[in-house]
């Protein structure tokens, strides 16, 4: 006879769920602002389409965690995170540009978080999850390439043959003659400045308008990170007569008005420097140029110091919600 067992969530599970949620409740907030000003109709449409995305996402992980007998992540909250009053601090391009941004980074989560599950309904959310980001990014797309705003990778002449690396200075970089940059070098190159010019803007729109001062330069240092960064993979590009990305026109309004309380934009930060070391180690390890190597262990640190002093604010002001943990087993065994 069978016996019907319930299969606990393993420990990748519930890190996933907990930081979908606290992914989820953050853009809920974000959407929440923009679609107070945004103007255009199709992006205010698209905007919308990501609302209810995230809005189900948060009641399916509320019912998770209630059935599992975990506790819900606090989270954030449009009634204590967000000033619905303020004015305008990002463009309606920057909207889109935000929205695409975040179907790509779905997309890399939810497939992640996917190749870690066991349970079959856990599979079957994060399989439908993985499928809306890639509508959502589709979406985003659609519109940016129908308003001229997407900015294409560069373009490289078709190979007339398929050709073997044969010698080891395939490898060199740093003196001497260097090779042209490989079409896998190129993209990881061009997205990353991509990312870059995304966390720029972002930055520069949290130094305007957080409240603690402590926040205001941290933000400012993150904003110059950014912009320095931006120029390394451009001159990257521009060294092999290549096109860098001209940045798109999404510079944020002259408000000082905080939108968003200092607590939700320092999670944020804190997403883009995860995601962006994330892609940083990635991109080391399909880049063999040697001096690009080098240039991703350098940023690569610079980016890890920054998250580190951030996350410092963060536990300093009792910011930082603390993901679920294994139990501490010396702590029970010492009494």
């Amino acid at each position: 006879m069978l016996t019907n067992h319930h299969i606990d969530l393993t420990a990748a599970e519930v890190a996933s769920l907990w930081s979908n949620y606290m992914s989820d409740t953050s853009a809920i907030c974000m959407f929440d602002f923009f679609l107070i000003h945004v103007e255009d109709t199709e992006i205010r449409s698209l905007l919308e389409f990501a609302m209810e995305l995230s809005q189900a996402h948060v009641k399916k992980l509320q019912s998770i965690f209630t059935e599992e007998q975990h506790p819900i992540p606090e989270g954030f909250s449009i009634s204590v995170d967000v000033n619905r009053e303020s004015p305008r601090l990002f463009t309606d391009d920057f909207h889109l540009f935000f929205i695409q941004n975040l179907g790509k980074m779905g997309m890399e989560f939810y497939a992640t978080a996917l190749s870690n599950c066991a349970r079959l309904d856990i599979c079957e959310y994060f399989t439908e999850c993985l499928n809306e980001s890639s509508k959502l990014f589709n979406k985003a797309t659609e519109i940016m390439l129908s308003k001229g705003s997407f900015i294409r990778a560069p373009f490289i002449p078709a190979s007339k043959k398929v050709e073997y690396v044969e010698k080891q200075s395939y490898l060199a970089g740093w003196f001497g003659h260097k090779r042209p940059l490989n079409a896998v070098e190129m993209s990881q190159i061009y997205f990353n400045m991509i990312q870059n010019q995304l966390g720029r803007t972002f930055l520069m729109g949290f130094s305007q308008v957080a409240k603690l001062k402590e926040v205001r330069e941290y933000m400012k240092k993150g904003r110059d990170i950014s912009d320095k960064h931006v120029e390394i993979f451009g001159s990257l590009l521009s060294q092999e007569f290549l096109p860098s990305a001209s940045a798109w026109d999404t510079m944020p309004t002259d408000s000082t008005v905080p939108p968003f309380s200092d607590k939700l934009m320092m999670f944020h930060t804190s997403v883009l420097n995860s995601v962006g070391i994330a892609h940083y180690g990635r991109s080391l390890g399909v880049s063999p140029r040697r001096d690009l190597g080098s240039n991703y262990v350098r940023l690569t640190g610079e980016v890890l110091q920054y998250a580190e002093d951030g996350m410092n604010i963060m536990i300093e002001n009792k910011w930082l919600e603390q993901p679920p943990q294994a139990t501490n087993r010396d702590k029970l065994a010492n009494g």
